[in-house]
């Protein structure tokens, strides 16, 4: 069952290539990328129907989706990588704190684009943040390290929990240890997540920006004030 549902979601891709999509994907990334040239949509249309079927057969337990999510991944597709993704936030109703440690997993072995670290981290890492907060100390960790997918994981997993108002003493901390990055795509993951914090608390980080905008990049400050109304973006630019 699990090889068949493999070479399925692998057939479908291949039959879904798009060549726009296909010559546009090394636009989007510096680094040397894997895609068949699938379009987002597809793809997540194609983890759509085959967690039902999962579903319908009893095998979207998380033990067999986390699986095959590493048969997934283990291709190094990206479509392949969003698929996986995808499977591993449907079952975030049965996450551990274990489950931590193959994320951890994934993104060191599995993360090698920006997209791949966001679209595990904005939800299933995310998600699992909101059910287990204490673990927002090992994505202080990750700041640390020396690979640039942990750092700017630390950011962006913190993104959809920062827009709906949580975690605010933890987003500024993040921040203060990603502050100097050198890695423009850190940079921009930890300005991402300020201007989510900034919707429901636009007061606390305009305070920040302003406190700290003369060791942040202009493209964190940038990404952080998005959202500012125009007078408080107009003080947050002024040299």
């Amino acid at each position: 069952m699990q090889t068949d549902i493999l070479s399925r979601v692998r057939k479908d891709l291949i039959e879904n290539v798009d060549e726009k999509t296909k010559n546009s994907c090394s636009r989007f990334f510096k680094e040397e990328v894997k895609c068949y040239g699938v379009k987002s949509s597809t793809a997540g249309k194609i983890a759509k129907d085959y967690f039902k079927e999962l579903k319908q057969v009893g095998q979207a337990d998380k033990k067999n989706i986390f699986f095959l999510c590493e048969e997934l991944l283990q291709s190094d597709y990206y479509e392949e990588a969003y698929i996986a993704f995808e499977w591993a936030y449907d079952v975030r109703a049965e996450y551990t704190e274990a489950d931590f440690f193959v994320f951890e997993h994934w993104i060191e072995n599995y993360a090698n684009n920006w997209a791949k670290c966001d679209t595990l981290c904005n939800h299933a890492v995310g998600s699992f943040i909101e059910k287990f907060p204490y673990y927002i100390e090992n994505l202080k960790l990750w700041t640390q390290s020396d690979n640039r997918w942990f750092r700017r994981a630390s950011a962006v997993t913190l993104v959809l929990p920062a827009r709906k108002g949580l975690f605010l003493p933890e987003i500024f901390e993040i921040s203060d240890l990603l502050l100097t990055d050198k890695d423009d795509l850190v940079r921009k993951g930890y300005g991402w997540m300020l201007k989510e914090a900034s919707k429901p608390h636009i007061q606390e980080v305009f305070e920040y920006v302003m406190k700290n905008k003369t060791e942040m990049s202009r493209t964190s400050l940038r990404y952080a004030i998005e959202k500012f109304p125009e007078d408080l973006r107009a003080k947050a630019m002024e040299k």
